[in-house]
């Protein structure tokens, strides 16, 4: 697989990444003190939206499953068409509207309707690395590059949208009269996507036009991966059997292993909260955001290859390096700690997010091994991956919420109450923790080693 090929699939990820961080990290605050909807409600906007799009997962992945071969394949329709919508949905998701009474029915439309479609768009894209190769290491290559990118994306759209809340934030008011509400910049700000939104996602589509294996000029070698369907398989009940048989443990391991690293995300929705209310640091936030993203990015290519020499489960010790330092930050909060805390964490999100998509390939192909007369549900296990990823995140996001309502949380006020300030403090630091470790100790029973994987090359290669 060829570098350039490996560049243009990348690239189509970064957008995507670009509007998603700026959510992940920002949406919250955003409903709470610029919009001001209670945290309550703004628990059920993060969680049925996060909802939305999970339920969209399964869905998606059984339809697209089903699609026909194209000129450009049969993932890529679904990329191109969901991609302009996505960006109408993202704009309004940020604007506010004149209207006060309706607010929260119009966030969580939008911000339903930006989860579903993003769904659309990352299980056809993300299956895509079943098709680009057989061979493992390209496909773990592909992943890196991929990951790469979109961690790039994310750091883009955490930069830019932090300016726009560090302006709005960062305000003498706060210091003069703490009874004033700091947030009227924000009111006419709309932020929008990246406007190479589109372009991008075109360079990954025509960066990696893939071409069904029996017309002219396709890949052979790939025919277990492209076939499509046989005709008994085209039923919902055939799908289900598969997905029966799927759940095998390496399987539910895997599941369980992207739903810890899933939950990992309250951590972003309530960073920022964590930095203005809690630590002290208003007037950095941005900037320790930025350093968590650049660390990440630049320790991707690190991550893989330490995964490659040492194997996937040693590097997934990785991702513990933040607790200690998460706990000191919560403990002692100091602007110099903070920034070494901010490098590190980036160091441990860095092996959260290449490790799940780098061990996915693996167990599909562990699957086909055991089904070796099972074709074209590769769009199966990305959708359950996504499904279980976005629906632990929402559930995460919708309980933190909830719990600064409990706490007292009042939105505009620049001084809130120390029983926010505690939740806060366990939001950053104890519950990370526990997630970290719980998803560590499940990932002991994770049944496939660099000898399985190796093994299970081999058989594949004899099967073609």
């Amino acid at each position: 697989l060829s570098m350039c090929s490996k560049l243009c699939y990348a690239i189509g990820g970064a957008p995507n990444q670009v509007a998603g961080s700026a959510a992940s990290f920002f949406l919250q605050i955003y409903l709470l003190d610029i919009a001001h909807i209670t945290p309550f409600h703004a628990s059920l906007v993060l969680f049925i939206g996060k909802a939305s799009g999970a339920v969209t997962d399964p869905v998606a992945g059984f339809f697209i499953s089903k699609s026909r071969w194209t000129k450009i394949g049969r993932l890529m329709p679904w990329v191109l068409a969901c991609t302009p919508f996505t960006i109408i949905s993202y704009f309004f998701m940020w604007y506010l509207p004149p209207f006060v009474s309706g607010r929260v029915a119009w966030y969580l439309t939008f911000h339903c309707l930006f989860q579903a479609l993003t769904t659309l768009f990352q299980v056809p894209y993300s299956a895509l690395t079943m098709f680009l190769s057989t061979d493992q290491k390209d496909r773990d290559s592909a992943t890196a590059y991929r990951m790469t990118m979109e961690v790039l994306g994310t750091l883009i759209g955490a930069a830019l949208q932090g300016q726009i809340v560090a302006s709005a934030h960062v305000s003498p008011h706060c210091t003069v009269n703490p009874s004033v509400n700091t947030t009227d910049s924000w009111h006419d700000t709309a932020s929008v996507p990246d406007p190479s939104d589109p372009l991008s996602h075109q360079v990954s589509v025509y960066g990696n036009t893939l071409k069904h294996p029996m017309e002219k000029g396709g890949d052979v070698s790939l025919i277990p991966y492209h076939t499509q369907l046989d005709e008994h398989e085209h039923d919902f009940l055939g799908i289900s059997d598969a997905g029966a048989e799927a759940m095998t443990l390496s399987q539910i391991m895997i599941s369980f292993f992207a739903v810890f690293a899933a939950l990992l995300s309250l951590e972003q929705g309530n960073f920022v909260l964590f930095c203005t209310h809690a630590a002290g640091l208003r007037n950095h936030f941005q900037y320790l955001v930025v350093t968590i993203l650049v660390s990440a990015a630049l320790s991707v290519p690190f991550w893989q290859k330490f995964l490659q020499r040492f194997g996937k489960k040693c590097a997934a010790c990785g991702i513990s390096w933040m607790i200690p330092f998460a706990v000191m930050l919560v403990t002692i909060p100091n602007l110099i700690l903070a920034y070494f805390v901010a490098f590190i964490s980036g160091l441990s999100i860095a092996a959260s997010l290449l490790l799940p998509w780098s061990m996915l390939p693996d167990v599909v192909d562990n699957f086909r091994l055991q089904n070796p007369h099972g074709k074209g549900h590769e769009t199966i296990f990305y959708s359950s991956y996504v499904f279980f990823t976005k629906m632990s995140a929402g559930i995460g996001l919708g309980i933190s919420a909830a719990g600064l309502e409990f706490a007292g949380y009042k939105p505009g006020i620049c001084r809130q109450s120390d029983n926010v300030i505690l939740t806060l403090k366990l939001l950053i630091g104890a519950v990370p923790a526990i997630l970290i470790l719980l998803g560590l100790f499940i990932l002991l029973f994770y049944p496939i080693t660099e000898e399985s994987r190796r093994e299970t090359k081999l058989a594949l290669e004899e099967l073609r």
